[in-house]
């Protein structure tokens, strides 16, 4: 799963300090030193600049910097990067929305949302080709979300600069304090419980915003944060969605991931012209895709080796029609064609490979005769500019880093998935499903807003596995109007496709201004 200037600049303020304590029960009450060396300290850049949303000039101040994290007996364990824009002349910032942005992976930085979403800045890439090599362009965000919300991008620990504090830094920090899905919970509560305290934002309206991992992160941190902290969020964004691996991950006995990724298969098939019958029109012609797989095809399915050779037949001959991929082939495949098997067929006759994160995207098969793909196009196709356009544009325009090493991608695994259910207090038991917790997130807080936000090309995180979690979340009926989904002609990087991006844009900027006083 996936990850992913102001002109204006002026004077660099550096310091160093320890923010404030969160909460009453900050573990900064007893600060105590782990060893002889001085820990790294929190340290920051402050700059300014103006971006042009809709035709509107906004000026802001950039903060680029670190927060220092602790245990609960007040030692450092890890220094955490942000990128932080609030707009400038606010008279009320408890009136003005805070967002947190991050990725997902895990172990993807923020670079993805923070440069090609929404940040001030956007990096320039190819829609659905190979973008070329440096030097790659940097322009005016016309789509950032500084007309309705201050934002803070967020880097996981290990992607970015964020780093852990180990005992040879001066801390105690160790990979098993935030390499976990409870571990890495805990540390974003932390983070932006002293984000808040630090910048006086505790009374403004607060938005969560995940991507890919990230949404998995945010299903778990706004019930956290609610139980632990006592802190109510307006809502939580999601964008390319996956809450339970149930949905995305082709584990034997596991029949789900093959009714959710067939109407991502048809929509790929559709777009390359590779189905036997084309229709003109998509969305109907996933509707019918999205209530065979739900219907005839999961039946099929679990009718497993009880299912009559006349049924098996006819189930394949539909799989055909709607995803392009031989009879043949489908038949020898037991009609469960794997995501990575999709991405090497669908094209094998061109010896091309489909993207994982954007099946727009195709590339040269790197083993015609192999049976999966071996790497995505799409990830291909643009990393190099996000890398090369962040570090130009942080150093430079930020004043932060240069001598420092930014990782797009970090080393964290292996990834701890143990997760504890703060109902129950027990580990859960098999797949990890943190759906469970936006459930209870949204039954403690019957006003929490929710938008799930999903490409139709992705197959890392498919649309229809999105629809099917939410429409099997354990909550009261009245509460499915707080869930609110929306669906793009692009990937699981909704961003890359500009026309996407303006609709991603206007549709999360009008979910903050319905939700941002409350209901």
């Amino acid at each position: 799963m996936k990850r992913f200037a102001g002109l204006l600049a002026i004077a660099v303020l550096a310091f160093v300090g320890t923010p404030s304590p969160a909460v009453a029960k900050s573990p900064d009450r007893n600060p105590a030193p782990a060893t002889t060396r001085e820990a790294p300290k929190a340290t920051e850049s402050v700059t300014r600049g103006s971006v042009t949303v809709e035709g509107h000039e906004i000026d802001y101040t950039a903060t680029a910097g670190t927060l220092i994290l602790r245990n609960d007996r007040g030692e450092p364990t890890g220094s955490m990067f942000y990128v932080g824009y609030v707009k400038s002349g606010v008279k009320d910032e408890s009136r003005r929305p805070v967002t947190f942005f991050y990725n997902g992976g895990p172990g993807s930085s923020s670079v993805w949302l923070h440069m090609g979403a929404f940040g001030p800045r956007r990096v320039v890439t190819s829609d659905h080709t190979h973008t070329p090599a440096a030097p790659y362009g940097l322009v005016n965000n016309e789509y950032s979300l500084l007309d309705v919300t201050d934002e803070v991008f967020i880097d996981a620990m290990g992607t970015g600069y964020s780093r852990i504090i180990g005992r040879n830094e001066g801390g105690v920090g160790d990979r098993k304090d935030f390499y976990g899905a409870d571990a890495d919970v805990a540390s974003f509560a932390q983070f932006i419980n002293r984000y808040l305290s630090k910048n006086n934002r505790w009374n403004s309206p607060k938005y969560l915003y995940g991507e890919s991992y990230g949404t998995f992160r945010t299903a778990a941190l706004v019930n956290y944060m609610e139980q632990r902290e006592s802190t109510d969020f307006n809502g939580i964004i999601l964008q390319s969605t996956v809450l339970t691996h149930l949905t995305n991950r082709f584990w034997p006995n596991n029949e789900l991931p093959y009714e959710v990724f067939l109407p991502t298969y048809a929509a790929t098939a559709w777009y390359h012209h590779a189905l036997p019958d084309r229709p003109a029109a998509l969305q109907p012609f996933l509707e019918q895709v999205q209530h065979f797989a739900l219907n005839a095809y999961a039946e099929a399915l679990n009718a497993g080796s009880a299912l009559s050779t006349k049924e098996f037949d006819a189930i394949a001959e539909k799989l055909h029609e709607y995803t392009g991929l031989s009879t043949a082939y489908i038949e020898k495949a037991n009609l469960r064609v794997t995501d990575r098997e999709f991405f090497h067929h669908l094209l094998a006759h061109r010896d091309e490979t489909v993207g994982r994160l954007d099946s727009r995207f195709v590339g040269p098969s790197m083993d015609p005769l192999g049976e999966g793909a071996r790497y995505d196009p799409q990830s291909a196709a643009i990393s190099s500019a996000y890398s090369a356009i962040f570090n130009t544009y942080v150093h430079d325009t930020l004043q932060f880093g240069r001598h420092r090493i930014y990782l797009l991608d970090g080393d964290v695994y292996p990834w701890n998935m143990r997760h504890v259910d703060l109902i129950t207090r027990r580990p859960q038991i098999g797949f990890t499903n943190v759906a469970v917790d936006l459930a209870q997130a949204m039954k403690r807080d019957p006003d929490l807003q929710v938008l799930a936000q999903n490409g139709y090309y992705d197959l890392a995180t498919p649309y229809f596995g999105t629809i099917y979690i939410m429409n099997h979340l354990d909550i009261p009926p009245g509460f499915r109007a707080h869930i609110h989904m929306e669906f793009y002609n692009s990937g699981h990087m909704i961003y890359v496709h500009v026309q996407a991006l303006k609709k991603l844009h206007d549709t999360t900027a009008a979910f903050i201004r319905a939700t941002e006083y409350g209901r």
